[in-house]
């Protein structure tokens, strides 16, 4: 796992990249487009186990030309660690073991929230809405890491 600065220094100029909205079991997926401009929500994948999780990023990774991971980091709104973020460190750690492309981590308070408020406006149920929430706030993730690269 690499800081922010590191992580910038890895990766090419045009190469895509991978939004991770950790849960214990919903992990919402994004990707960008390879010039880093936006995040687009691919699936919600249900972990059931680590091995089973990490062959299906696998697969969407090479299926997809990524070449860098940005996972959500859920601090407390003070900025202190909390459950979820020790959760979400841990992915992280067992994520570089096993996969060898540059990951990072990124502040991801309110995702969630920014996710459900873009939704609002979609022409969908709750329960269609609800199936898309960890995806789009991975996206969300990702799209404020992007904007954050591309200033």
């Amino acid at each position: 796992m690499l800081d922010i600065d590191d992580f910038r220094k890895k990766i090419k100029e045009k190469s895509r990249l991978m939004g991770i909205d950790p849960g214990k079991a919903r992990i919402g997926i994004s990707i960008s487009d390879e010039n880093r401009k936006i995040a687009i929500p691919i699936k919600t994948i249900i972990k059931k186990d680590f091995e089973g999780f990490l062959k299906d990023l696998k697969l969407l990774i090479e299926e997809n030309n990524i070449e860098g991971i940005i996972i959500g980091n859920p601090l407390n709104m003070d900025g202190t660690l909390g459950s979820s973020a020790q959760s979400a460190k841990d992915l992280s750690l067992n994520l570089s073991k096993n996969i060898s492309i540059p990951i990072t981590m990124w502040d991801e308070r309110l995702s969630s929230q920014g996710s459900f408020n873009i939704m609002r406006n979609m022409s969908q149920n709750i329960s269609g809405k609800r199936k898309l929430l960890d995806q789009n706030a991975a996206a969300f993730i990702l799209q404020g890491f992007l904007d954050f690269l591309n200033k």
